[in-house]
């Protein structure tokens, strides 16, 4: 029986949408492993998204389906991603896992493999504290977190700006959003991918 791996995330100009692409292509490379990915509910109004310029760039992942919050007990494996606001989660992110009550409750996601990744505009926006601050959601509902070790060599790369933290895989926009996720960065999400996958594997088959 495959592994079921879930890639669960919010994007609105479309840079962690890169990133999920590239966490569900590693992931996808472990044999036996069912990926799909989601994205959350926007809360954004049509008319803000349409004046940023937002509703354009979501276009590219329009076909992508929402997920509803009890989806997520049929995972094995969970990999969130989110832009960071202000050092923490966005808004359509904490709003959707603040529906999550019942399965803690009932103790659905116990035991679940779960991970993060996230964007800033900056090199020092608040990546490590959206990610770290995620992991206490996480760790409240009982699953066992995940991030990304120094056996991805890329993490160490001093050669170029880029993102990336053992907490988990992370790209810079810069302040008008024109940067794409590098190489780099999508190899080191590539790399959380793979790897969550591996560790989510073993653990469901215990």
């Amino acid at each position: 029986m495959a592994t079921n791996i879930q890639v669960v995330f919010y994007s609105m100009y479309g840079h962690i949408y890169k990133m999920a692409e590239a966490i569900t292509a590693g992931a996808r490379e472990v044999a036996d492993v069912d990926v799909q990915i989601y994205q959350v509910p926007e809360l954004v109004p049509d008319d803000i998204l349409e004046k940023s310029g937002a509703k354009a760039a979501r276009a590219a992942f329009a076909h992508v389906p929402i997920i509803r919050p009890e989806q997520l007990a049929d995972a094995d494996g969970i990999i969130f991603g989110t832009p960071t606001r202000f050092g923490n989660m966005a808004s359509q992110m904490r709003n959707f896992l603040d529906q999550t009550g019942a399965l803690w409750m009932s103790g659905a996601l116990i035991g679940k493999v779960g991970s993060v990744f996230t964007s800033t505009a900056s090199q020092h926006g608040g990546q490590e504290t959206t990610l770290t601050s995620f992991h206490t959601t996480l760790l409240h509902q009982g699953m066992i977190v995940v991030g990304v070790p120094y056996s991805e060599p890329r993490l160490t790369g001093m050669n170029e700006v880029s993102g990336g933290t053992p907490y988990g895989a992370t790209t810079i926009t810069g302040s008008d959003g024109s940067r794409q996720p590098s190489e780099n960065e999508l190899a080191i999400a590539r790399f959380q991918g793979r790897h969550v996958a591996q560790i989510t594997k073993k653990q469901a088959a215990k």
